[in-house]
């Protein structure tokens, strides 16, 4: 039964599902008792009940499948904020995980006016384009689209080097920032089925140039991540 105190109770109710999960009472995948079962555990109304579901659905802390029940979410590897610039590798060891790497293909090409547009150079030969599936203690997490002008990996890339940051450094290219555009999207027919994605499981896709010391434009990524993996989240200031 949930101990009233001067809090809303959905909040309260909030906070004690909160710490069954945390305590173990809940793992991830578990389906919640219905409405009906749940609110008489608590001692709460259904209506109170819904809010607070409500508000953890919000928080991604449960997931709604309709005409099945609620569920317990799995926890994001990763959370931070979108203005810190890191690698797939290094968001990966932060979520205290093994990163590693599955190449799906890597070639070279002649760059589309697209690419000569996005580097702002028309005299581009060649573009290394990698596609690969990043990987968090063997489960896939995010797939990855990555362009360079291969001028700035002369010696092309080694598949033994994860982190495309570490080389482009190595070749005097040190990342210092990057323009980013994030587009939620739903299920992927391709991507989501490599990710190994249930249906409902959504995808964020961050497109992101990246820039170095000299501010020129060297490595265009177009990375699919995990939602439930992955967790972004930015301070806006008021503008006045």
């Amino acid at each position: 039964m949930i101990k009233s105190d001067q809090r809303p109770l959905y909040l309260q109710v909030i906070d004690r599902i909160k710490q069954d999960i945390e305590d173990g009472a809940y793992e991830t995948g578990e389906r919640l008792p219905s409405e009906f079962q749940l609110s008489k555990q608590l001692g709460v109304s259904r209506a109170t009940l819904r809010e607070a579901l409500r508000m953890l659905e919000d928080e991604s802390i449960i997931i709604r499948r309709h005409g099945v029940g609620t569920f317990i979410n799995s926890k994001p590897l990763f959370s931070s904020g979108i203005e810190e610039l890191f690698s797939v590798t290094d968001m990966i060891k932060r979520g205290n995980k093994e990163p590693g790497t599955n190449f799906l293909s890597s070639s070279i090409e002649k760059p589309s006016e697209d690419d000569q547009r996005r580097f702002y150079d028309e005299q581009i030969d060649d573009m290394i384009v990698l596609e690969r599936v990043r990987t968090a203690d063997g489960e896939p997490v995010v797939y990855c689209l990555d362009k360079i002008p291969k001028h700035h990996l002369p010696d092309y890339v080694s598949h033994e080097e994860q982190s495309m940051f570490d080389q482009l450094e190595k070749n005097g290219n040190t990342i210092t920032y990057a323009m980013t555009q994030i587009e939620p999207l739903g299920y992927h027919e391709r991507v989501s089925e490599i990710l190994a994605c249930d249906p409902e499981t959504a995808l964020l896709v961050l497109k992101q140039m990246h820039y170095n010391e000299q501010e020129e434009p060297v490595l265009y990524s177009l990375n699919y991540f995990r939602a439930d993996k992955f967790k972004f989240h930015v301070l806006r200031k008021r503008v006045y």
